[in-house]
């Protein structure tokens, strides 16, 4: 069985310590587990948007993406965010290296959302291809890759601004993880939300695209990147509250959270 795990470091779970992330990641690495990393940045990119007047829209849980602001989302996610993660690694001993995704992930213009409404995003990328070569390289070093998501369009001439949800389960299904974890602003994926009582511990795969359709927001899309990295190859994806510093500890028991499994 594939010994690694990809964790999807969530934009809101990245305002917290950075030394809680790291020491789990510690844990995972003591484990024996080779770690990838796929982080998000929505809340640092709409703040950097609104600095600049551009009001920040989102469209069934996708950022709606003009040129601007794709390269603000570029500018911030790889140049800033990733590097700053693998920085606190960095500084917590653990070895990192950030990475943009443009320069190993493939994508064409998403047009549908979740549910297959037709829509039009701007410069959204749905993945094609992930070449994992650099990511492998870094592994067999013993380096954390840090990979912001951001993918260059079919024809290789830009950019294209990606869910970073969906990065991860591409990442996961490429590299046959035994896990993705997902690190959020809620504690799982909910079948009635905002009922608190409705969370979901384990669902399969089947079951959970069976109502994949009844989620709105922000959870559509962390649902739809469950059901991909599955049947991308990855084993098993794991929701959990990045917000909680015991939730990837508990998680790395296989605890915790919302587990889908395939």
């Amino acid at each position: 069985m594939s010994n690694v795990l990809v964790v999807k470091f969530g934009g809101h779970a990245m305002t917290d310590d950075s030394g809680l992330f790291a020491t789990a990641l510690g844990q995972a690495l003591a484990k024996n587990l080779k770690v990838v990393v796929v982080h998000g940045g929505a809340p640092q990119v709409n703040a950097e948007l609104t600095a600049r007047g551009i009001t920040p829209r989102f469209v069934g849980g996708f950022r709606y993406t003009d040129l601007e602001t794709l390269e603000v989302a570029e500018e911030v996610l790889a140049n800033q965010v990733g590097p700053a993660v693998a920085s606190a690694l960095i500084s917590h001993s653990i070895p990192a290296q950030a990475l943009s995704g443009r320069h190993f992930i493939s994508a064409h213009t998403l047009t549908q959302l979740v549910d297959g409404t037709s829509v039009d995003l701007g410069f959204v990328g749905q993945i094609t291809a992930v070449d994992t070569t650099e990511i492998h390289s870094l592994l067999d070093q013993g380096i954390v890759p840090v990979i912001s998501p951001i993918a260059s369009n079919r024809e290789g001439t830009g950019a294209l601004n990606v869910n970073g949800d969906l990065v991860a389960a591409a990442i996961a299904g490429a590299l046959d993880a035994m896990v993705l974890i997902v690190m959020t602003d809620v504690p799982g994926i909910y079948r009635n939300w905002p009922d608190r009582d409705s969370l979901i511990t384990s669902i399969s795969r089947d079951e959970l695209f069976a109502i994949k359709n009844s989620f709105a927001d922000g959870m559509s899309p962390k649902v739809a990147a469950c059901i991909e990295a599955i049947d991308n190859g990855a084993r098993a994806v794991r929701i959990i509250d990045g917000k909680d510093p015991g939730a990837f500890a508990l998680a790395l028991e296989n605890n915790g959270g919302t587990l889908v499994t395939a």
